[in-house]
């Protein structure tokens, strides 16, 4: 199964192609720019130096939140609109489950935290066994020291990913609680891990329609404050 997988939901931009478990191609940029004016020129390069085409792909994956509402939008749209154009299924990914599989060689405590103000992350917790992640929370809204009080007793080795990691780490170290940095190359979501995860969901019949695809916010965007809040991706 070859998937093409959009990571936009912070300040990087990437894409992906996989097929079966294997990274074919992938491009990262993470110079400022907008998502809207570098994640084509991304998609089309990795296309055209693997000389596929997007008609050879099973299906296209996004990132689907959390994360910045205006990279989410973009990578959603962008995703629908490629998924539509060549009539093929879609795969909306969480944000914090796709980073989990950076690290899922680090058996213990998995930790997904990207910066979410107010003194709060998004976060998911996952157990990492053998290679393999075990979900053990949904995606949520957390405040620091929520976070730190639920895992301060836990006597797993604690893995940090994500945006937010440095802010869970100065909170844990400032509580006494032992944890470690996902490496330098492996600590942001990216384009490969969403592929990964979209190949697993799959493989679980869990496809959708272009136009069934949605992004997926913990908050409602400022602008929107009644919109009702979906249900937490478990």
């Amino acid at each position: 199964m070859k998937i093409l997988a959009l990571e936009t939901s912070a300040k990087a931009v990437s894409a992906a192609v996989s097929e079966n478990g294997r990274i074919l191609a992938s491009g990262y940029q993470d110079t400022g720019l907008t998502h809207s004016r570098t994640l084509m020129p991304i998609v089309e390069h990795i296309l055209k130096n693997t000389d596929l085409k997007l008609s050879d792909m099973d299906a296209i994956a996004v990132a689907v939140g959390p994360g910045s509402f205006t990279g989410i939008r973009i990578g959603v749209s962008a995703a629908k609109g490629l998924a539509f154009s060549v009539d093929k299924p879609a795969v909306g990914v969480s944000t914090l489950a796709a980073m989990a599989r950076n690290v899922a060689f680090a058996d213990g405590l998995v930790v997904c935290a990207m910066d979410a103000r107010r003194n709060q992350v998004y976060n998911a917790n996952f157990s990492a066994e053998n290679g393999v992640l075990t979900r053990l929370t949904p995606d949520r809204a957390v405040s620091l020291d929520e976070l730190a009080e639920e895992i301060r007793n836990d006597p797993r080795p604690i893995t940090l990913v994500g945006d937010g990691a440095h802010l869970v780490y100065a909170r844990f170290t400032e509580q006494g609680i032992p944890c470690r940095m996902a490496p330098p190359h492996l600590i942001m979501q990216n384009a490969t891990s969403v592929a990964l995860e979209a190949e697993a969901l799959a493989a679980q019949g869990k496809l959708v329609s272009a136009q069934e695809l949605e992004a997926f916010y913990l908050r409602p965007p400022q602008a929107d404050p009644l919109k009702k809040k979906p249900a937490p991706i478990q």
